[in-house]
């Protein structure tokens, strides 16, 4: 973990609620996807941890919902400095990926899996990815993993974009022998249900000091409770014990 100052250098909507922020800083601590930086905002108490999306270099890419007072600050920042932590997080492990690899992502939990097939692709996998939302108006970031060479399905719960229904649907008829997931739990639960492979699940959960500490986010697992925050946010589908 490091404590870093970074420079907002763009700051611009994606969709009515998710904004895009570019940061320019010190990003050594970052090496792999699926980590998140804890970032302090003037008069909040509480750093607010968001998820990486890409960095290259010096700049670091992220992507946040506009949800609450932390992230309505954010948004209206169009220059300034931010006080960062980074480094957190055990990030997705692409060692274990097979050949075929399949990326599954709803809303806000889209943006980690860019990263991760950036270096998939890297790593000469075969990558497909479906990203999930609720509808048209919500979608971000398809063209952007077509760019990189992905094969990209759409889902949209109303049919307005894509195929309709929910990544699951999608899931369903794809190709893979491994996969990564990130998204709200219920489309986490589903993909679970729906896997015919081991893969990995990075959870989105509410965190107080983000680096293993207060034991605020702790879970429990098939080899006890762990820290969504350090031991975390990813698990692999064989440890996951899910709530009643």
């Amino acid at each position: 973990m490091k404590q870093s100052f970074f420079e907002i250098i763009e700051n611009t909507p994606l969709t009515d609620s998710v904004m895009k922020m570019r940061l320019r800083g010190d990003t050594s601590e970052i090496t792999r996807p699926g980590t998140f930086v804890n970032i302090k905002l003037e008069g909040l108490y509480l750093r607010r941890p968001i998820s990486v999306c890409d960095v290259e270099g010096d700049t670091l890419t992220i992507i946040y919902k506009v949800v609450g007072h932390g992230t309505e600050q954010m948004r209206d920042m169009k220059s300034g400095w931010l006080d960062v932590l980074t480094g957190l997080g055990n990030g997705y492990d692409t060692s274990k990926a097979g050949e075929r690899v399949l990326l599954l992502g709803g809303g806000v939990g889209v943006p980690p899996l860019y990263m991760l097939a950036k270096r998939l692709l890297g790593e000469g996998k075969k990558v497909s990815v479906v990203l999930g939302f609720n509808t048209k108006s919500e979608v971000f970031y398809e063209n952007e993993f077509a760019a990189l060479g992905a094969d990209v399905t759409v889902t949209t719960v109303d049919g307005s974009h894509g195929t309709k229904g929910f990544v699951t649907t999608a899931m369903a008829e794809a190709d893979y022998d491994y996969f990564y997931t990130c998204g709200p739990e219920p489309m986490l639960k589903a993909i679970y249900k729906t896997a015919e492979t081991s893969g990995q699940f990075s959870f989105e959960e509410r965190m107080g000091c983000g680096f293993g500490a207060c034991m605020g986010c702790s879970c429990k697992t098939v080899t006890g409770y762990k820290r969504i925050c350090k031991d975390g946010p990813v698990l692999e589908k064989e440890e996951i014990l899910w709530e009643a």
